[in-house]
């Protein structure tokens, strides 16, 4: 019976974010640990190879695909109310004990997860989109550095029928995988999982490299959003959230950060999750350190109004939502503007006439 990695080898095509080596090794740069891969060995995330001097990459294939709120990703100025058709496939750089995607982001390195691919054509998912009137098509499930050119390859597809696209990431990236990424990728969503170099070695990467993805991705002209997944004993200290609150509004102020809640997850299970006072008190850091939009989430319908979007000049409420619902959209029909005070709020929103037009510094990035 063929293994599980035998079955996703079938399903590769040669990569492009790779650099030569000497005696048939090769460099891959689609994520941050940038693997020296020799003839027939594989990068840590298992999924990409060298066959005889060349890169091999995932292609062709999905193990989830589905379609549900952007709001769900989480994407707070993008389209409130819209939906995205989603598409995963599998591996991960990283090993995170508490994932709360380790079916399809573990395995390869945890039996347990006992999930296989099916095949499917990049048209295919951007028709589904389309079908299912999606304003987005996204990648994520597992790590979408590593499935980099399959990523591509749909969003390309995708961009040329008008459909808008994003990754959500771990953020372990290097400057080429972002540069491949930008022509045909809109949003990106980063977890920036831990202020601790040693927490994220634990992890499998770096702080350093995480940090720099979100200066890069930002001055790229990505629409950018943080999520920060509040762990007990890991993460949640007020030092370090307000590290995290801090770094993100010295890159911009304007930047959402999102702190959710932790549920007993894959290795985590019977452990304790993110109580409510701790989320919030997280969004309060947030708020102490500059940031315009703080977001509260895992907790539906609890958090007192950290789920909307305020307007920070006038305190208008523009968005509210009760978790993934969108339940009132004053900014779709105002052009992503307040109607109160007139301020731009950043984002991609839509214009009175049902146009798509990105506002605030993602205007300005884009051009």
């Amino acid at each position: 019976m063929a293994t599980l990695a035998h079955k996703l080898d079938r399903r590769t095509r040669p990569g492009e974010l790779c650099e030569l080596r000497g005696f048939g090794s090769l460099r891959c740069t689609a994520c941050a640990l940038r693997c020296v891969i020799r003839p027939g060995r594989r990068g840590v995330c298992r999924v990409r190879f060298n066959d005889a001097g060349t890169l091999m990459v995932p292609w062709g294939y999905v193990v989830a695909l589905q379609c549900d709120p952007t709001e769900k990703k989480p994407l707070f100025h993008v389209f409130p109310g819209s939906d995205a058709v989603t598409f995963g496939m599998l591996g991960c750089d990283l090993h995170c004990d508490y994932c709360q995607n380790w079916l399809t982001s573990q395995a390869l390195r945890d039996e347990a997860a006992g999930v296989g691919p099916r095949d499917i054509s990049a048209d295919t998912i951007v028709e589904l989109a389309q079908r299912r009137r999606a304003r987005l098509v996204v990648s994520s499930y597992n790590e979408p550095l590593i499935t980099v050119e399959w990523a591509v390859e749909v969003f390309r597809l995708a961009k040329q029928v008008g459909l808008y696209t994003a990754c959500v990431s771990n953020g372990n990236a290097t400057p080429e995988a972002l540069d491949y990424l930008r022509p045909w990728t809109d949003a990106y969503k980063i977890d920036l999982k831990t202020m601790s170099d040693r927490g994220y070695r634990k992890l499998g990467c770096t702080l350093e490299h995480v940090l720099d993805t979100v200066r890069y991705a930002y001055e790229k002209g990505f629409w950018l959003e943080i999520v920060t997944l509040v762990v007990p004993g890991f993460n949640d200290s007020e030092d370090e959230l307000r590290d995290a609150a801090s770094f993100i509004a010295s890159v911009s102020t304007e930047i959402p950060w999102h702190v959710t809640a932790f549920h007993p997850h894959y290795k985590r299970q019977g452990e304790g999750g993110t109580s409510r006072e701790t989320l919030m008190r997280a969004a309060e850091i947030g708020r102490q350190a500059g940031l315009d939009f703080v977001y509260a989430g895992g907790l539906p319908g609890t958090l007192e109004g950290w789920e909307n979007t305020d307007c920070p000049d006038c305190g208008r409420l523009l968005v509210e939502r009760v978790g993934v619902h969108v339940l009132k959209d004053e900014l779709s029909s105002s052009g992503g503007n307040c109607p109160g005070c007139g301020r731009s709020i950043p984002g991609i929103w839509l214009e009175p006439s049902g146009a798509a037009t990105p506002a605030g510094p993602y205007r300005s990035a884009c051009g």
